[in-house]
């Protein structure tokens, strides 16, 4: 599933529309690069779950936040990781695998640490202020996922 948007807003309103499908232990993967649109997505999936937009920043420096919405949300901006293995002290299977909503940002990073399902979102820059977002299925809930989002 392809999605165009042209804002800031639309980016923000995808997201709500994403959360609005999620479930408590679903894993969200964003790939893209800097400035492609990631963390304006999770501020959008943030929202969808209740969340204040303000309360969400990136996490680079700490690699994780947690938020209380409807259901937890735990954010994770892998942007300074180096190597996968730096992940490894965090317990990221408790979180990944846990009662929460995770979205993961520069989750290339994790290699094969990737979760084996998640829906992917891959933002990519088409010009001043335009991205597309290829949303894509790794595992039958995704692909359960995927179809409930074409049908908004």
């Amino acid at each position: 599933m392809d999605i165009v948007s042209h804002s800031v807003k639309e980016t923000t309103a995808i997201g709500r529309m994403i959360a609005r499908k999620l479930a408590v232990g679903d894993i969200v993967c964003l790939f893209g690069s800097l400035g492609a649109g990631k963390t304006v997505l999770v501020k959008g999936i943030a929202e969808g779950l209740g969340i204040k937009r303000n309360e969400i920043i990136s996490p680079t420096f700490v690699l994780l936040r947690e938020h209380a919405g409807r259901m937890p949300f735990y954010h994770f901006d892998l942007y300074r990781l180096s190597h996968p293995k730096e992940i490894l002290g965090l317990g990221y299977e408790d979180y990944f695998y846990g009662n929460a909503v995770s979205v993961i940002e520069w989750a290339d990073r994790l290699k094969y640490l990737l979760p084996k399902e998640f829906l992917r979102v891959e933002l990519v820059i088409k010009g001043k202020g335009s991205r597309l977002l290829h949303i894509r299925a790794a595992g039958s809930r995704y692909k359960r996922l995927v179809y409930m989002l074409r049908k908004k």
